[in-house]
């Protein structure tokens, strides 16, 4: 089994840690371990490494890369557990790369493409509830309100009530079955720029694995785990978790919050961070060389105190 994936805004991610050769670093989306091979480079014998990741598939493939390193620690686990995988310990750097990666897209028993046919799954850790659960069981409102939510899909209710249509007959159980859904409840024009399955799959992947959900509390959980002088750095991949990332970033760096009338502050509240990168986008050689790049942001902050 290889597990490919071509990390992106790679060398602006690395240099955004300013990894220090004894610190102790965090790749929370570990996946094949090109971040993480990275990193560990530029740590010395006293530095550590924790590679997390809740595939079972990468679990292995970083066993297999790195479990002989005695610096390195390979966790099967979502990060928003980070801080009763690092316990009392903080870190000098965490990354979080978000998002689907190659080998997940590639692999088409994963059922995460639309231009792969294969059984509609897309469930990160192999465990729970998978596309093929959701579409054939969930209420046209609730397929709705996901498609909406997730997918921001202008035409989530014309899809939802297809997919209904569809299941009465049979279920729907492929990744092109989906997609030729999907397919006949968008106008012509509407299929234009980009796949129009993009939006729902995305939506549906998002739902099977609580990817929102797990991101707010993990922000949080990842700051609080930084120790002072520490930076966290996350690469999004569409508009709304990089819309979270950016919101909490500048939380943690906001200070007085007082109106604006008041002559002197009385909240007494002082930034926490400080925001270091602000949504960098890949340049044109990286997009040439990984068209999967184009959405990519990455942000980073610093912790200024606890």
């Amino acid at each position: 089994m290889e597990f490919n994936h071509i990390p992106v805004l790679f060398r602006q991610t690395i240099d955004s840690l300013r990894i220090k050769p004894d610190g102790l670093y965090v790749d929370c989306t570990a996946g094949g371990g090109g971040h993480s091979a990275e990193i560990l480079g530029n740590l010395n014998e006293h530095g550590r490494l924790i590679c997390i990741d809740r595939d079972p598939d990468a679990v292995e493939i970083l066993e297999g890369r790195f479990g002989n390193d005695g610096r390195v620690r390979v966790v099967h686990n979502t990060f928003n557990n980070i801080k009763e995988i690092l316990s009392d310990k903080r870190a000098d750097g965490i990354l979080a790369d978000l998002g689907v990666s190659s080998y997940q897209l590639d692999e088409a028993s994963r059922g995460f493409s639309f231009h792969k046919d294969a059984q509609l799954d897309m469930r990160m850790s192999k465990q729970g509830v998978s596309a093929k659960d959701l579409v054939n069981t969930l209420s046209v409102g609730e397929l709705t309100r996901i498609l909406r939510e997730y997918g921001e899909e202008r035409y989530a209710n014309r899809i939802a009530n297809n997919i209904i249509s569809y299941r009465q007959q049979k279920p729907v159980n492929t990744t092109f079955e989906l997609t030729e859904i999907i397919k006949q409840s968008m106008p012509q024009k509407a299929m234009r720029d980009s796949h129009p399955a993009r939006r729902t799959f995305q939506a549906l992947r998002i739902a099977v694995n609580g990817e929102l959900e797990q991101l707010d509390t993990a922000l949080d959980s990842m700051f609080d785990c930084l120790r002072v002088g520490g930076r966290l750095s996350v690469i999004t991949f569409h508009s709304l978790e990089d819309r979270m990332v950016k919101q909490r970033f500048n939380l943690f760096a906001q200070g007085c919050t007082c109106p604006r009338d008041f002559p002197v502050c009385v909240c007494g509240k002082t930034p926490r961070a400080k925001v270091v990168i602000k949504g960098l986008a890949p340049d044109t050689e990286e997009l040439e060389a990984n068209p999967r790049s184009h959405s990519a942001r990455l942000r980073t902050v610093e912790k200024i105190k606890d």
